[in-house]
């Protein structure tokens, strides 16, 4: 059972982590070729689908780290699990602001083809997201570094 929640779980991270990267370092440069009205409503597209995704990966990373860190007890847990759980929580609240407020604003601004709008909030999720990817390898090291 646990090597099946660890497996869940990594691969969430996986996921979410890579998909960050993919559209920080791959997908968002080579959209910057495209002329705004075609660049923007791609990349909300793009982001609309991976962040269904992202919730799924929050659901699994939540429900399997507590099904783990509750196996072995608060207490007993070493000082990387927790250090990971505070830090993914974080992470969580960073993707909830990312998703209700610059995504949300980007969708309208799409709608609306207010295209330099539009590209603000495409600026703010990138920062977000690198926010997160920075978190994310804390979160790695931290498990890694303090068993």
């Amino acid at each position: 059972m646990n090597n099946l929640m660890n497996f869940l779980h990594v691969s969430a991270a996986i996921v979410w982590l890579g998909g960050v990267s993919f559209m920080l370092f791959a997908l968002r440069p080579a959209a910057m070729d495209l002329p705004p009205p075609q660049r923007l409503p791609l990349m909300a597209l793009v982001l609309k689908r991976f962040f269904r995704l992202v919730w799924v990966c929050i659901g699994l990373l939540l429900a399997t780290g507590l099904v783990m860190l509750l196996s072995v007890g608060m207490k007993q847990a070493p000082v990387g699990w927790h250090l990971m759980l505070g830090i993914g929580l974080l992470m969580f609240a960073v993707f909830g602001h990312l998703y209700f407020g610059p995504f949300r604003r980007l969708r309208a601004a799409v709608e609306a083809a207010d295209w330099p709008l539009a590209g603000q909030k495409l600026g703010q999720i990138a920062k977000l997201a690198q926010l997160n990817l920075v978190l994310g390898a804390l979160a790695i090291a931290a498990v890694a570094l303090w068993r």
